[in-house]
């Protein structure tokens, strides 16, 4: 007797789910499209508003010379951050489709999230962009804080900031893999992570603020004299002060994403610990990123708050390399050493700068450093 095998019916055909995409991401998908829509909205270019602007200059002549003689740096620079900005959105949705709520995704959020403090971490330094590069209006309030424009440039700082975790933990991985359980880095990763993240990120940071300096993206106003690379100069760095600050937001940012034995990262298990976050672990993990990185930067910028405070920053960048900007001069000390004006003392120059307004100053008989014959 042959057997036959009856034709599957309709109701045995395998059945394909179709998996719509969850709601939040709709709502990030049009997020990011609002958000580009406004920024190229509202982008700008150049010294514009009256409080920034030397009328007198046409164009933006530059009296430096910028890194091997190019003048077309920040062309180059801002397409670069424009291609990053595109792979790192892909990468990120991707990478989000295989691991959804992965802690390293959340960090990058969370760190790309605190530019909203960025022009006061602007001000506290004597960070001045240069006005040429593609910014947000000189008028808004908290964009008006920057000294001279606040730049599209900054929201590439989520793989300044956490980028060098991935090198510090690969190295600590290393080392843990050939030492016993008793060791130094097996009884103490955080510190160990700590202390390499301190290295890896003092001279990353250094590299690559060098470069922007020199490139004349940006310049440091006034630095502290000691510790700082090529003090008096259009491309000063306070190599000791901005550097070994800027690693209070890396080492937080990469301590977080340490996971322990138990397969948890310790911003998951301190999330663990708020219960109104019981039933959204990853919204818990990424409020507590997010919240101990606006702290880190915090304190990052209150350490120089103190250095603004004290009128500790006594070298200024000579010549000043954007006079179709007025000079910014909070304390009086480009006045000080003969640098042609007009001046302008930015915003937060009164009790916020520890004293009553920009100081009544002389200009040097002679000239001074910065002086039209010196210069």
């Amino acid at each position: 007797m042959t057997g036959t095998v009856a034709p599957l019916a309709d109701t045995d055909a395998p059945t394909i789910v179709r998996r719509r995409p969850p709601w939040w991401m709709a709502l990030i998908l049009l997020g990011l499209n609002i958000g580009v829509m406004v920024a190229l909205y509202n982008a700008r270019r150049g010294a514009e508003s009256n409080r920034i602007a030397n009328r007198d200059v046409v164009g933006a002549p530059r009296p430096v010379r910028f890194l091997f003689g190019k003048s077309d740096w920040l062309v180059m620079q801002e397409i670069g951050l424009a291609l990053t900005a595109i792979t790192v959105v892909v990468a990120m949705v991707l990478y989000w489709q295989r691991y959804p709520r992965h802690p390293v995704l959340l960090m990058l959020i969370a760190a790309t999230c605190i530019i909203w403090q960025d022009p006061i971490m602007n001000w506290a330094p004597y960070a001045v962009y240069n006005p040429q590069l593609t910014h947000w209006p000189e008028t808004w309030p908290v964009a008006s804080l920057s000294p001279t424009v606040e730049p599209f440039i900054v929201m590439g700082y989520l793989t300044f900031y956490v980028g060098p975790y991935f090198p510090a933990i690969w190295i600590l991985r290393k080392i843990q893999a050939g030492r016993s359980p008793e060791s130094f880095v097996w009884r103490h990763p955080l510190i160990t992570l700590g202390a390499m993240i301190f290295v890896i990120g003092f001279v990353y940071d250094a590299i690559l603020e060098v470069f922007c300096v020199r490139t004349g993206l940006y310049i440091y106003s006034q630095v502290i004299p000691f510790g700082s690379l090529w003090a008096g100069k259009p491309y000063q760095f306070p190599l000791l002060w901005e550097s070994g600050l800027v690693t209070l937001v890396m080492i937080p940012a990469g301590v977080l994403l340490y996971r322990d034995d138990t397969g948890r990262t310790k911003a998951e298990k301190l999330a663990q610990r708020i219960r109104i976050f019981a039933r959204r672990p990853a919204l818990g993990t990424f409020v507590v990123m997010f919240a101990i990185l606006n702290v880190a930067y915090f304190a990052y910028g209150a350490g120089f708050a103190v250095i603004r405070a004290t009128k500790s920053a006594t070298s200024v960048a000579c010549p000043w390399p954007y006079p179709e900007a007025k000079v910014y001069d909070p304390n009086g000390f480009y006045e000080g050493a003969g640098q042609p004006g007009p001046y302008f003392e930015g915003n937060w120059s009164g009790w916020e700068s520890a004293q009553s307004g920009r100081p009544d100053v002389t200009a040097p008989a002679d000239g001074g450093r910065c002086g039209s014959g010196n210069g």
